[in-house]
């Protein structure tokens, strides 16, 4: 653990020398960001797809369709209901476009990011495609784009929770300038997005981060655990070190609790209370 004080996910980017020392993103609402995210938010959806195509990219192999693949199912896949992928992509984006109208959290992140100097164009940053079935979602820093999994997300519910997730990596990318290929930088924006989305009582049970007697340490260990298996899953390094990249940068990056506030428990309300304290913090 780190014996430095607390320090917000833009401190941990500004203390690495990886990170240029570039303005932050102060644009007002309605003006076009500047610099680095000026030129990733204005890239078509062609040239995303063909700068996402490198020999070192971390986690692509999961998105098939990130590097132009097309999913052509067998015949017994196509007995089993595959084969539909034009009907299962229009149906995702239905989806897409009522989580951001419908589901708080969403809303939240969508105004932050406007806040920030990054608006959220639907068409241009959010694709629904047919991904690998361990994912259910992914944020695409080479393109900017956050992918939902046409195949995986088959209810509403779902594919809010899997843009409220990746906007939070996308506001980290826009607003702190992290270096994604940073495993420390990627550490903490998996543990900030896990703290601030995933983890409730439940979801620490499912994960068998939950007992009786330590609930004190519960959610902790439950964003512990889905920070390392992202790491791991991206970064392809061996869960220990995950957990120890993890462990390292754990007490700054959970105490960031940017741009919702809080964090949310399942069923308890508290998405309504973060929407309603958006203004506290500008957004």
């Amino acid at each position: 653990m780190l014996d430095e004080p607390y320090q917000s996910a833009e401190a941990l980017a500004e203390n690495h020398s990886t990170i240029p020392n570039e303005p932050s993103s102060s644009a007002p609402k309605d003006e076009k960001v500047t610099n680095l995210n000026a030129e990733s938010w204005s890239k078509s959806s062609e040239e995303d797809k063909q700068d996402a195509c490198k020999p070192q990219d971390f986690g692509y192999d999961m998105y098939p369709e990130r590097k132009g693949a097309r999913f052509t199912p067998t015949f017994t896949q196509i007995l089993k209901g595959h084969g539909r992928e034009n009907f299962d992509r229009a149906k995702c984006e239905r989806k897409v476009l009522r989580a951001i109208e419908k589901y708080p959290l969403v809303k939240i992140m969508m105004s932050a990011l406007k806040s920030s100097g990054c608006p959220v164009d639907i068409q241009r940053h959010i694709a629904c495609e047919v991904c690998d079935t361990s994912v259910t979602g992914g944020y695409d820093v080479e393109s900017n784009q956050i992918v939902v999994c046409q195949n995986m997300c088959k209810l509403e519910g779902l594919v809010a929770g899997v843009l409220t997730h990746e906007m939070i990596h996308m506001f980290d990318y826009c607003k702190h300038k992290l270096d994604f290929k940073n495993i420390e930088h990627l550490a903490c924006t998996e543990i900030r997005a896990a703290n601030l989305t995933h983890c409730s009582f439940m979801s620490a049970i499912a994960q068998s981060d939950a007992s009786p007697f330590r609930i004190a340490k519960t959610h902790q260990e439950c964003v512990k655990t889905k920070a390392a298996w992202s790491v791991e899953s991206v970064r392809h390094v061996g869960i220990e070190e995950a957990r120890r990249i993890v462990d390292k940068v754990f007490p700054q990056c959970y105490a960031d609790l940017e741009p919702i506030g809080r964090r949310v428990r399942r069923n308890s309300g508290e998405e309504v209370l973060a929407y309603q304290e958006k203004r506290i913090y500008g957004y």
